[in-house]
């Protein structure tokens, strides 16, 4: 736990510094900036997107884009975490809407669980992590949203209703919508097995 937050700090006061250096025109350090917290924004967005690697991609740039964009008015010791899963997620919610329909499943699952030793175990590892984006994909994109936030990412429940910018008694009720419906269509999944 103390290594933890002394890893936290750590990446804090580096992250606070790179935001300093890139104010001040370093593009090194806006590239360290972004390489800093790139994973976290893709891995949110691909959630939040369903899966679909090139639309995550897209989103992922389009955060950075107005990262680079808003650099001026950050300030060092911000949450700029926080900041960057607002803007993932009203990216990923708008690009949702824009599509107004669901986005296919890639096949980007099975390439995720080939990391498993065990053929047995990446078989039902892939099956539980389909399900689970199959399933995901399927709720409504608030819902959707809350679930991947909260759940996934493990934003507390009063930052996530600041990124969605719902009361945090909104995002208790979406969660507690969308994990019922997750596990109702997961039971069914097992049981066509």
């Amino acid at each position: 736990m103390w290594e933890l937050t002394l890893t936290t700090m750590s990446d804090k006061v580096v992250a606070d510094d790179l935001i300093l250096k890139a104010q001040a025109g370093d593009r090194e350090a806006f590239d360290q900036l972004m390489r800093l917290h790139e994973r976290r924004v893709l891995a949110t967005a691909l959630r939040l997107l369903n899966g679909n690697l090139a639309d995550a991609q897209d989103a992922a740039q389009t955060v950075f884009l107005r990262l680079h964009k808003h650099l001026p008015g950050i300030r060092a010791g911000e949450n700029l975490a926080g900041w960057l899963f607002r803007v993932t997620a009203n990216v990923c919610l708008d690009e949702l809407k824009r599509k107004s329909s669901l986005v296919p499943l890639d096949d980007g699952v099975n390439t995720i669980a080939a990391s498993h030793a065990d053929p047995e175990r990446q078989f039902s590892d892939a099956e539980r992590r389909a399900a689970l984006l199959e399933g995901l994909s399927l709720l409504p994109a608030k819902e959707r949203a809350a679930v991947v936030l909260r759940d996934i990412e493990g934003i507390d429940t009063e930052e996530v209703a600041r990124i969605l910018g719902s009361s945090p008694a909104t995002v208790r009720s979406q969660l507690c919508s969308a994990r019922s419906k997750l596990r109702v269509f997961i039971s069914r999944v097992r049981r066509r097995s």
